[in-house]
């Protein structure tokens, strides 16, 4: 893989973000970190220039209005050119839709699904000018099916693996490669966030696998245009589709609200 160019990583501060980074810097690829925790950014920065790869910490909150370009307008006033893309940032609320706060809602709206559109729009056309790099979206298992007590984030990343099928095929024979990513339930912080049962007590897999997974997908000359993380996930992804929508999201809905209650 070309290592010309740096590569921007959203949701950069933890998890399978920052495992990106750290991969990515094992490979010689400069990186621009976007979250919102400036110390968190910093310290990984530090922590990549052991790689001799330089690091750029940039805070910015993406679910603001127009985060993309201000992204590209930052990256474009530090001179850095850009040869990837890892959509990465979101996150997700857990519980009954009737419940939650609208706020967060579309706060999640912004972050899972605007954002990874305005990012997109806003670097996929340099992309093109150079004739190579690559957009990785990271989709998520949750957008296989309906979630229930996560029905906002499933739609979202349900979104997220529509649109990048899209695109890697409006962008065959461009040079770049565009992919999406559909990890299980991960060990990572976003259980702090949308809680503990959200995994709906499924085995959680390590941010350092999911980032092998797609690395190992982008060494590809023709990477598919979604890649599920995990032997078994692509089974049940498999048997979802034999199901039907009816019988997987009870069955998921009942996993989910169990798992609920088991934490109460």
């Amino acid at each position: 893989m070309n290592t010309s160019g740096a590569v921007v990583v959203t949701g950069a501060s933890a998890g399978i973000g920052a495992e990106f980074a750290r991969q990515l810097a094992a490979r010689g690829h400069d990186t621009v970190l976007v979250a919102r925790r400036a110390e968190r950014l910093e310290a990984l920065a530090s922590e990549l220039s052991g790689h001799g790869a330089r690091a750029t910490a940039l805070p910015m909150d993406l679910t603001e209005p127009g985060a993309g370009q201000a992204l590209r307008a930052e990256i474009d006033r530090l001179g850095i050119d850009v040869a990837g893309v890892v959509n990465n940032a979101g996150f997700a609320n857990h519980g009954f839709f009737r419940g939650e706060q609208l706020d967060r809602l579309k706060a999640e709206i912004a972050l899972d699904v605007l954002g990874v559109v305005e990012i997109s729009h806003a670097f996929l056309p340099r992309l093109r000018e150079r004739g190579e790099g690559f957009l990785i979206n990271i989709a998520s298992m949750a957008a296989y099916n309906a979630s229930p007590t996560m029905a906002v984030y499933g739609a979202s990343k349900a979104f997220v693996l529509s649109f990048t099928e899209a695109l890697w095929y409006e962008e065959l024979g461009s040079g770049v490669k565009v992919f999406a990513v559909s990890p299980g339930a991960t060990q990572t912080e976003f259980f702090d966030v949308a809680g503990e049962s959200a995994s709906g007590n499924s085995r959680r897999m390590t941010a350092s696998a999911v980032v092998r997974t797609a690395l190992g997908a982008l060494d590809h000359r023709d990477p598919k245009p979604s890649v599920i993380v995990g032997g078994g996930n692509r089974v049940a992804a498999g048997v979802s589709r034999l199901l039907g929508r009816h019988r997987m999201t009870r069955t998921i809905g009942r996993m989910m609200t169990r798992a609920m209650a088991q934490r109460r």
